[in-house]
């Protein structure tokens, strides 16, 4: 069953744009670290390009092997950065910067689920986790 984990920044991090993102760059790092193959969710696909460029410079010395997703062999890349379903092989971490819970979540082990500081971004957190938490999901949050 899918475990889906919430990071939660505090209200004293630092606001304004990226700060989600980059956060989603430290989780995406941290499984890739751990041997795990990995799917980035942007919302749409002028984020997915930004989440691209951001893994290569989100941390100095930091190195994640990643591409766009682009129909290629899954197998190909450990980290993919995507805005749509993915292959079925992908199915190890899914990292969702996605406002709604994607319908293809449960066929990920786990899901990393970045949650801002901004009002905006705690709502659409509180229905995601509620929307797990009807499924019986289990359900773990961190405070960061």
């Amino acid at each position: 069953m899918t475990k889906v984990d919430f990071y939660l920044l505090g209200d004293d991090a630092q606001a304004g744009h990226g700060v989600r993102e980059r956060l989603a760059c430290r989780l995406v790092e941290k499984a890739f670290r751990l041997g795990h193959r990995v799917y980035l969710l942007a919302p749409d696909k002028p984020s997915a390009v930004e989440l691209d460029d951001l893994l290569w410079t989100f941390s100095q010395g930091s190195f994640v092997p990643h591409a766009l997703w682009d129909g290629a062999d899954p197998n190909s890349h450990p980290v993919w950065v995507g805005h749509e379903e993915p292959p079925a092989e992908l199915n190890d971490v899914l990292v969702s910067l996605s406002p709604a819970v994607p319908g293809w979540f449960s066929r990920f082990a786990r899901v990393a689920e970045p949650v801002g500081a901004d009002e905006t971004g705690k709502a659409e957190a509180r229905e995601r986790y509620r929307y797990y938490r009807e499924r019986g999901v289990p359900l773990d949050t961190h405070n960061l």
